[in-house]
C-alpha cells in the first residue's frame, strides 16, 4: 500500500470499505475526497479493461454449430464476456481498480 495516502483511503482500498477521509463529503465538491466514487471508478475501469482482453482472447474461437452458432451466439458471447469481466473486477484478481483508486484518491487531495 502507498504510505502517502490517509491510513482512510487505505483501508478503504485495502478492505473495501468507503470511509471518507477527515472533513471530506461525498458528492464532487472541490475540497472532498470521495472514496466510494474513486473504487467504483477504478472498478469500472478495471472491468473495462478485462473486457476488452476477454474479446481479444475469445476472438479465434469460433462459433459451434450443435447450438446454431451464427450471430446470435457472437453477441451473447460478447455480453457473456462483459460479465465475466465485471465479476473479475469484483474479485480485484489484477489490482488494476486498486491502482486506479489509489491515483484518483491522490488527484483529488492535490486539488483541495
Amino acid at each position: 500500500m502507498d504510505e502517502s495516502l490517509p491510513l482512510a483511503a487505505t483501508n478503504a482500498i485495502t478492505y473495501g470499505t468507503a470511509p471518507q477521509t477527515s472533513g471530506a463529503t461525498s458528492g464532487g465538491t472541490s475540497g472532498t475526497v470521495d472514496i466510494a466514487g474513486a473504487q467504483k471508478a477504478g472498478q469500472d475501469f478495471e472491468a473495462f479493461f478485462l473486457s476488452q482482453v476477454f474479446e481479444n482472447m475469445f476472438s479465434s474461437v469460433g462459433t459451434d454449430p450443435t447450438f446454431g452458432g451464427g450471430n446470435g451466439e457472437t453477441i451473447y458471447r460478447s455480453l457473456l464476456l462483459q460479465e465475466y469481466s465485471k465479476v473479475a473486477a469484483r474479485s480485484a484478481s489484477t489490482g488494476i481498480a486498486d491502482s486506479v483508486t489509489r491515483e484518483i484518491i491522490k488527484l483529488q487531495e492535490s486539488q483541495k
